[in-house]
This record gives C-alpha cells, sequence and structure tokens, in this order.
C-alpha cells in the first residue's frame, strides 16, 4: 500500500537514529510538517512522518472505516523497512496506542516516546472522566467520533484540544485540515484489540509526556501509562492535547530533545 512519508532532514551528516512521527486521530503526517519535523532536523535528528492508510496523501481511503489498529502497526513497520536504521518512534494520542502495540510485537526500534498518548488500557478510562467532569464536552467527542472534527466549533475544539490562549483562525485552519477516523479503530482502542501491557523483558528507554491542560487525557491517565512501564511522566504546563500544533509547541519538542540527548550518549 502506498503511504505518505514525509521527511526533513539535517543539512550535514549526523550521528542520530531518525525519527519517525505517528499521528492520531482524525489527523495525518501534516500535523508534524509545521513546527516538529524543521525543528529536529534542525537538531540533527532525520525526522520522518507518516500519513496512515486512509488519511493524508495515503492510499486506501474507501476502506478507512475498516482499518484496524494492527493495519495501522503493519504500516508503520512497512515505513520502518525503508529507513536506514530502526528509529525512534513518537507517538501521539492513537499514535501513542499503535506504538505501544508495534513495541509489543518485537519489532526493532531503539526508543519510544508517547505524547498525550491512549492508555495501554484503551479509551474507556478517558470517556468515563470526561463523561464526569465535562458532560458537554463528552456529549461533542461523541459527535466528533461519528461524524467528523470538522463539524465542531472552535470554543469546543479549543476546550478538548488546544490552551487557552490559542487564536481562533489557527483552530480553525487546523479544523480544517481534519478528516474521518476508522470506526474499527475506534472500537479496538475502547477494547478489541489492545496491546499486551508492558511487553516481557520491557527494557527499552521510554518517554511519557503529558499536558496540563489536556482534556482527553488528564494527568492521572498518563500518570496510568507511565506506572504501567515503571516510569515517571512528565506533565508539561500551557500545553493541552495537540501539543505539537500548540502555541507552546516548543516546550514539547525541546523536552524530547533534551531526553533524547541524554539516552542516546
Amino acid at each position: 500500500m502506498q503511504l505518505e512519508l514525509l521527511s526533513c532532514l539535517p543539512l550535514k551528516t549526523t550521528r542520530y537514529p531518525p525519527l519517525l512521527f505517528v499521528h492520531g486521530a482524525y489527523s495525518a503526517a501534516w500535523c508534524w510538517e509545521k513546527y516538529f519535523l524543521p525543528y529536529f532536523a534542525k537538531q540533527g535528528y532525520p525526522s520522518y512522518a507518516l500519513s496512515l492508510r486512509g488519511h493524508g496523501a495515503s492510499a486506501g481511503h474507501a476502506q478507512l472505516p475498516f482499518a484496524s489498529l494492527a493495519n495501522y502497526v503493519a504500516d508503520v513497520q512497512h515505513i520502518i523497512q525503508h529507513l536506514p536504521q530502526p528509529p525512534i518512534l513518537i507517538g501521539h494520542s492513537m499514535g501513542g496506542l499503535i506504538v505501544q502495540k508495534y513495541m509489543a510485537s518485537g519489532h526493532p526500534y531503539q526508543a519510544i516516546v508517547l505524547m498525550a498518548s491512549v492508555p495501554p488500557t484503551g479509551l474507556w478510562l478517558s470517556s468515563f472522566y470526561l463523561s464526569i467532569t465535562s458532560p458537554t464536552l463528552w456529549w461533542q467527542l461523541g459527535l466528533i467520533q461519528n461524524i467528523s472534527l470538522k463539524f465542531t466549533t472552535p470554543f469546543l475544539a479549543r476546550k478538548l484540544l488546544f490552551s487557552e490562549t490559542m487564536p481562533d483562525h489557527l483552530i480553525l485552519d487546523y479544523l480544517n485540515l481534519t478528516q474521518n477516523e476508522s470506526q474499527r479503530a475506534i472500537m479496538d482502542m475502547f477494547g478489541l484489540d489492545l496491546p499486551q501491557q508492558k511487553p516481557p523483558h520491557f527494557n527499552s528507554p521510554i518517554l511519557i509526556l503529558g499536558a496540563a491542560q489536556d482534556a482527553l487525557f488528564p494527568r492521572p491517565l498518563i500518570e496510568q501509562t507511565a506506572s504501567i512501564y515503571d516510569q515517571k511522566p512528565l506533565i508539561l504546563p500551557n500545553l493541552a492535547h495537540l501539543m505539537m500544533l500548540d502555541l507552546n509547541w516548543q516546550t514539547a519538542a525541546d523536552t524530547i530533545i533534551n531526553w533524547l540527548h541524554n539516552h542516546l550518549k
């Protein structure tokens, strides 16, 4: 299957391994293109972002409603086979769960970064938490899952996805780039096909990031994910769920870069 792969490479030869960014639901590789790909390449990291099947410019849009998380993991594996060496995998939201499933499968990689990731236990706790803390947002999220992010308003999108200071015009720009998501993949995330929690002999470097203003995966859920992998999470201030597109995106990027430098010595 033909998959879209965006890349941004350092100007000089580098000793750093490649980074492969995996997007979340309703999105595609474009979410990494504005800030993260050029910023990480400038720091010396060959940077790649794929669009999963049925997303962005990848093939498979007609079959998208039936695409499973296992299919998405296969897409990641396919791209990695064509990289010069096993990458550091950076997954956001649904992409974080895909990365966890890839990790549990035993395929090669060098390190893992989870950004506002779906927990390995799935979406049930997130949905329950949102229904209690913000019933209006929970109802809106149900509409999004069955229709499209494009049908929400900047006000509600800010509450769900962005920090409080995010301007309306930027939110609208990003909403216009979103698309439908596979209902099969959403069902998988609710329990049909979750990753093995903490694969046997797990000892890989892993960074788990949360956002202080994330309505979808707040601190307790990020801490739950971290506890499963015996890690301490980093909860970043002044950021919300779509931290790679938020106004303070560089806080997330620099946190990842500092962690990579410490773990790649």
